[in-house]
């Protein structure tokens, strides 16, 4: 946007105002959303320069100046905050509690960590928190699919956000990527490569971002008419160990695959081991592809091609979703659950390559002396 086109929208902001300029004007006029200018003015780091730019010119062009007196006051009460997690994986726990707690200082919250197993004591832990006084629930994977948790965090009236839910509950707010989109351009990727016998691992059953997945392999897989077997799709559970499993089956097939996708980076890591184990090179003689991008991905060798799913910017964009309905119920105006969709992206690193291209090999007959 040019110099003159901002200050023609500042001055018909300015203009069009029966109040003084609020935040929401700021990010009408900068381009970015409420949050974004949020953590500009809380001096968050992760702001890219050019963003925190566009806010501090639309910040002078408004002469926006926040509501201290509103500020303090809302200081006076903490936001609590229920965190309930079981996941197998602890990058991708790392990288949402890396989320979270960006937006608790900020924003005045406090974090209440549970951990639970779910289908266990999860509908226990999730009313003790409810009757400690927690303002709102976050539930990640596989919490987020529990139609127990969310039944009950619906009659108590609770706000709640559901994280990289496949198909989120209309009752609670949620923020989720395309899973099926996601697995359908990997496989296509792959397929552009010049794999045709393709494996794929597939998540913990108990969560339907797996399903989703699957059904974007699936489909990709019939759309570009590459081979399609039933032994080259093999159930796994989200963790390393089953990823080991799942992955000796795969390769121990008489015609094994020449790429393996897995639905998240443990299991592809799992795959890379097995993989050297048995004297294959990767990405020579065995493409792989994970998915989540957590920090497993760059720290093994080769490093991985992935989806990358922004874990940490899910998890704070389910911070700000929360806030908007805890302050709608403290202000006496609730507000719908809403349901946001995040960017993949095919982050593409070392474990990919086109197939290697090999002789049949020759077997000679001996010729009786």
């Amino acid at each position: 946007m040019t110099k003159s086109k901002v200050k023609q929208e500042a001055v018909a902001i300015i203009d069009n105002q029966q109040h003084a300029p609020t935040m929401s004007d700021v990010a009408k006029l900068a381009g970015v959303s409420a949050m974004t200018v949020s953590r500009v003015m809380n001096g968050d780091s992760n702001v890219r320069e050019q963003t925190r730019t566009r806010v501090d010119a639309a910040i002078a062009q408004l002469n926006y100046i926040p509501n201290q007196a509103a500020r303090r006051l809302a200081g006076l009460r903490p936001i609590r905050i229920g965190f309930l997690y079981s996941n197998p994986s602890a990058g991708y726990l790392s990288e949402f509690l890396v989320g979270l707690l960006n937006q608790v200082s900020p924003n005045n919250i406090q974090l209440v960590v549970e951990k639970c197993e779910a289908d266990e004591h999860d509908v226990e832990q999730a009313q003790r928190l409810i009757t400690n006084g927690v303002d709102g629930i976050i539930l990640p994977p596989p919490l987020c699919d529990s139609a127990r948790l969310i039944e009950l965090i619906a009659a108590t009236g609770t706000p709640a956000v559901t994280v990289a839910c496949g198909q989120p509950d209309p009752r609670v707010g949620g923020i989720s990527i395309d899973d099926y989109e996601a697995a359908y351009a990997m496989v296509c990727h792959l397929v552009a490569l010049g794999h045709h016998r393709i494996g794929f691992i597939i998540g913990h059953p108990n969560q339907s971002a797996s399903a989703r997945r699957l059904e974007g392999f699936k489909a990709a897989i019939a759309e570009k008419n590459v081979e399609s077997a039933p032994e080259l799709i093999t159930q796994g559970m989200f963790t390393y160990r089953s990823g080991l499993d799942a992955a000796e089956a795969l390769l121990g097939l008489p015609e094994r695959p020449t790429a393996i996708f897995a639905s998240n980076d443990d299991m592809a890591a799992a795959v890379v081991s097995i993989a050297h184990r048995l004297g294959l090179d990767v990405p020579g003689d065995l493409t792989v592809a994970g998915f989540d991008d957590t920090s497993l991905a760059t720290t093994i060798w080769p490093e991985l091609t992935t989806v990358r799913q922004p874990i940490a910017d899910m998890a704070e964009a389910a911070v700000q979703l929360l806030l908007q309905q805890i302050r709608g119920q403290r202000n006496g105006t609730p507000q719908a659950p809403e349901h946001v969709r995040i960017d993949h992206t095919l982050v593409r690193r070392q474990s990919d390559a086109a197939p290697r291209l090999r002789p049949r090999t020759q077997f000679l007959a001996k010729v009786a002396p």
